[in-house]
């Protein structure tokens, strides 16, 4: 990249937060090429579409496409930066141990077509000191390059950590006018990464250290998950105590410096459920508040579970809806969904009698399937359910009044029905 010439962007992992990266990227007139393992996911990037729900992403990935600025493969292509925005889920043993085997992976595949000049950033959320292994990958791979913190002089590449801070269903508003903090090995990466930030970012731009980076994400989510564990345990105590809880919040947030956040059936998503993990794998012996926080919140899945069940068993003949499967209102995302796990819990004893209402999806994903649970929508759950279970705050559930639920056995979890009987 020579002068004021836009650069061009690789961006790795197409996925809820590639996609929509890549497509604000390229509406600004830099040429992306994306990349992701599935072959599927390229074919339909390719052809303009989309293979997730997020507001307004459809007609702008249409468009970038159709005027040539992004393009999608399963290849990893030279370019002047690298965005590298793939899973770190959990290991497959069953612990709470971060997986950044599909980062290193990545960062393997961008060694082979890097060269001097070129910027890499890091956009998963990762363990504290992941950005500095990316380095020591590349490095062993490519030792023609000097490395930043390892070679004297000026290094030939710049690495980078900057998270995204975005809420689904406000993705593409967010990644532009949300504030970033961008984390270099050296001040010289994390420079090199503000100036390509600030070419589509309206947001505050704060450079730091890499590991100081990291560990803000994670911190931004665990301090989330300890707010949500507070309302999620006083929920279970007002349950001991035959409270309405909604209503000893709702008193309690009029005390000026209170603001208790409201309960749910416990905590999805691939951000809060998973990250404050990150801290605790990390530092096990001085975050004793933040695990227990991730043990109340799973634990109020289970004492959902427990109250759902009692509810079904005393209407024995009843047919039941559950009413959502999304980790959060108004978006498809079922990863680690609170609600999920409630309705398969239901579902793999109640088979037929169990509906699914989920306006968001298509088609029940596969540990529903074969249960003999059904998906249909929300009015056939009114016509034909006798027992209704909210899991899920959508704004389609808000809007069923209190005349076609009045004669309803409810359980509801999110709070949506504070007028039912």
């Amino acid at each position: 990249m020579r002068g004021d010439d836009q650069p061009t962007v690789c961006v790795i992992g197409l996925g809820y937060i590639g996609l929509p990266t890549a497509a604000v990227i390229a509406r600004t007139g830099m040429r992306v090429h994306g990349v992701d393992v599935s072959s599927e996911v390229v074919d339909t990037i390719n052809r303009g579409e989309i293979h997730i729900e997020e507001v307004d992403l459809d007609g702008l990935v249409q468009g970038v496409v159709q005027r040539g600025f992004l393009k999608a493969s399963t290849e990893v292509a030279s370019s002047d930066v690298f965005v590298i925005a793939v899973p770190t889920p959990f290991e497959k043993d069953g612990s709470h141990t971060p997986d950044i085997s599909y980062v290193l992976a990545a960062a393997e595949e961008v060694a082979k077509v890097l060269k001097s000049g070129d910027t890499i950033i890091l956009e998963s959320t990762s363990p504290v000191k992941t950005t500095e292994k990316i380095r020591d990958s590349i490095a062993a791979k490519r030792p023609d390059l000097a490395m930043p913190g390892l070679s004297e002089g000026t290094p030939d590449v710049a690495i980078a950590y900057c998270p995204e801070r975005v809420l689904p269903g406000r993705i593409l508003e967010e990644l532009i006018n949300n504030d970033r903090s961008i984390g270099g090995i050296t001040p010289r990466c994390a420079r090199k990464a503000l100036a390509f930030y600030k070419r589509f970012v309206r947001g505050a731009c704060v450079t730091t250290d890499a590991r100081s980076a990291e560990m803000t994400k994670l911190v931004e989510n665990a301090y989330r998950d300890v707010n949500i564990a507070f309302a999620n345990e006083l929920s279970m105590i007002s349950d001991a105590m035959q409270l309405d809880v909604w209503e000893v919040i709702k008193l309690a947030n009029r005390h000026p410096r209170v603001n208790i956040l409201q309960p749910g059936p416990g905590v999805g998503g691939h951000c809060i459920a998973v990250d404050p993990w990150f801290i605790v794998n990390g530092a096990p012996d001085e975050s004793p508040l933040i695990r227990t926080a991730r043990q109340v919140n799973d634990g109020k899945i289970h004492h959902v579970i427990a109250q759902a069940q009692a509810l079904v068993k005393s209407n024995p003949d009843a047919k039941i809806a559950c009413l959502g499967l999304a980790f959060k209102a108004n978006i498809d995302d079922l990863r680690e969904s609170p609600a999920r796990l409630v309705a398969s819990t239901l579902a793999r004893e109640h088979r037929e009698r169990i509906h699914i209402v989920e306006p968001y999806i298509a088609d029940l994903p596969l540990e529903l399937k074969g249960t003999g649970a059904r998906l249909c929508d929300i009015d056939t759950a009114i016509e034909e359910c006798e027992v209704m279970i909210v899991l899920v705050d959508h704004d389609l559930f808000k809007s069923v009044p209190l005349a076609e639920r009045a004669d309803k056995q409810v359980y509801d979890t999110r709070g949506i029905w504070p007028d039912q009987p």
